[in-house]
């Protein structure tokens, strides 16, 4: 439960930071999309044609290496209506880093990424690196963890993961990386049609 939806008091450690955007009074529940760690040639362009097939529109945060070593899928994200984010330049986790290094990380990502969003790789920063990004990026942290990534999980467990723990307004930790290899591929359509029989909308950050 910790990993795959964050407490709230781990929440109040990150003041002005990002974690459920839920729909206001009235309007129909909606969730978010999101997927860490690309663009790679071997997973992002599966996820990208699951998405075309069911018409919807994502928010990728983007490793600025990877953008500059596969410019034409970074492009092809945008071409393709999606949203991008800051994921430092080299994923690298903020409480390993004094602030100044660490902030020079993602300001180098912010060269190659043209976005005013921002999310840590694994949500680990310092409290004073969160008062720092937060002046320069609007933080995305999460709601529902997928683990999709976990070499302990099926794709099966993947997909009960977003049924247990969406709720109006989630933001959805989905990876197009490596490590979701074999998961995802199934548990992406499974999770998003689920979702779309539940009666949420699908939107971007």
């Amino acid at each position: 439960m910790i990993i795959e939806q964050p407490p709230r008091i781990y929440r109040w450690l990150f003041p002005g930071t990002f974690w459920r955007i839920p729909a206001a009074k009235g309007e129909q529940k909606c969730v978010y999309l999101t997927f860490d760690d690309g663009p790679i040639p071997e997973m992002t362009p599966r996820i990208l044609d699951i998405l075309d097939q069911y018409n919807i529109k994502a928010t990728f945060f983007c490793v600025g290496d990877n953008v500059r070593k596969y410019p034409e899928l970074y492009r092809e994200l945008i071409a393709r209506g999606h949203k991008v984010g800051n994921h430092t330049q080299n994923h690298i986790q903020g409480i390993r880093f004094r602030s100044k290094n660490y902030v020079r990380n993602v300001t180098e990502a912010a060269k190659w990424i043209d976005s005013n969003l921002f999310r840590p790789p694994h949500g680990h920063m310092r409290i004073p690196q969160v008062f720092r990004l937060r002046k320069l990026f609007k933080v995305i942290m999460w709601d529902v963890v997928t683990r999709d990534y976990s070499p302990h999980m099926t794709a099966n467990g993947v997909f009960n993961n977003v049924k247990r723990y969406t709720r109006n307004g989630s933001i959805i930790v989905f990876h197009d990386s490596l490590k979701a290899v074999g998961r995802i591929e199934e548990a992406l359509p499974k999770s998003i049609e689920w979702l779309r029989e539940q009666g949420y909308a699908f939107k971007v950050i």
